[in-house]
């Protein structure tokens, strides 16, 4: 980024080949970096943090742009991804120290030979997650035979085949076309395929198809889609000051957010490219876990609001739908210290 000419010409180039291709978001194709105007320029020996365009994970600029992180005695380098898949590549191939994620991609990352801890429950999907289908579809079952984006082994692929199931349909009931979260949208909007499943705020790019409605969204199966801050055991294991710093800066955010709402919402509807009206829809389809909330999510139960039950369950159905690549040891999946010393000290 401090090449500044060079990379506005390559941007330039990339946005040209993307309009040219008929894609209505050239920035899916960028290749992610620090983000150098929403987190500042890089510090050296910081753990680094990744986030994406979700509404319950774009707190995180608002804890950086009131410098939060500072405050808890957090050094971080937030990093922004225009690709949720990368995000989740880039922690598995520790290119980064942690990042938010949902639970259902973080399993199936484990079953992939990745050692994550899940140490925060960010939020749960309570609707921005959703099955937007063209004129003429109007149950699931008409999804038979019909071309379905999604990001492939990602989360709205799973709600999708949760559908499909629910339905009492098979994966190989559809024509399934794999794109990353924000050309699939384009694709839609475009006319290419018949259904797509996205999530916010890419739902509302892609219901600006003429004709276009919600099949279904995350608000049907509650708790199925739970989102996390999840980081790599040798970062856990090596620098736990640096865990529950991020923890306490997330809670530190939510605060500020309750005393500040309009000016968090700004900063989240800057940072996710929306307008503001357009971003406080997107709070009713999300549910922002409390210190509360959160511990009583990483205690043992016998339904999905309990983390160590929904990934059971989660396992299970991915390894029916072939997204789990082997059973994944979850015994040491979830560790809920961090959210303890921080309810502690309160």
């Amino acid at each position: 980024m401090k090449l500044r000419s060079i990379i506005q010409s390559i941007l330039l180039f990339v946005i040209g080949l993307a309009i040219a291709a008929g894609c209505t978001n050239p920035a899916v194709y960028i290749t992610t970096t620090t983000d150098v105007a929403a987190s500042g320029d890089a510090t050296p020996n910081a753990a680094s943090l990744g986030f994406s365009a979700w509404p319950g994970w774009l707190p995180w600029q608002v804890t950086q742009e009131q410098k939060l992180f500072e405050a808890n005695k957090a050094s971080v380098n937030l990093k922004w991804f225009d690709g949720y898949l990368e995000s989740i590549n880039a922690l598995t191939t520790e290119q980064i120290n942690a990042n938010s994620q949902t639970l259902n991609d973080t399993i199936s990352a484990v079953s992939g030979g990745a050692d994550k801890v899940v140490v925060l429950v960010n939020d749960n999907s309570t609707g921005n997650d959703k099955v937007i289908v063209r004129e003429g579809i109007n149950t699931i079952a008409d999804l038979k035979g019909k071309k379905v984006a999604a990001e492939e082994g990602a989360v709205d692929h799973f709600l999708l085949l949760l559908g499909m199931k629910k339905a009492g349909m098979k994966p190989e009931d559809i024509q399934f076309v794999p794109l990353e979260t924000g050309q699939a949208a384009a694709a839609f909007v475009g006319g290419q395929v018949d259904a797509v499943a996205v999530f916010a705020p890419f739902t509302t790019q892609a219901l600006k198809r003429p004709g276009s409605k919600e099949l279904f969204s995350s608000k049907e199966f509650p708790g199925a889609i739970p989102d996390h801050l999840v980081v790599s055991r040798q970062f856990l294991e090596a620098s736990p000051e640096k865990v529950q710093a991020m923890v306490d800066s997330w809670f530190a955010t939510l605060d500020y957010m309750q005393k500040e709402p309009a000016k968090a919402t700004e900063i989240m509807a800057k940072r996710a490219g929306v307008s503001v009206a357009e971003y406080e829809e997107y709070a009713k389809g999300t549910k922002i876990f409390t210190v509360e909330e959160n511990l009583k999510a990483f205690q043992p139960g016998n339904n999905m609001t309990s983390l160590m039950y929904a990934a059971g369950e989660m396992t299970k159905f991915l390894e029916e739908v072939g997204l789990a690549k082997q059973k994944p040891d979850l015994t040491k999946l979830f560790d809920d210290r961090f959210v303890k010393a921080y309810a502690k000290k309160q």
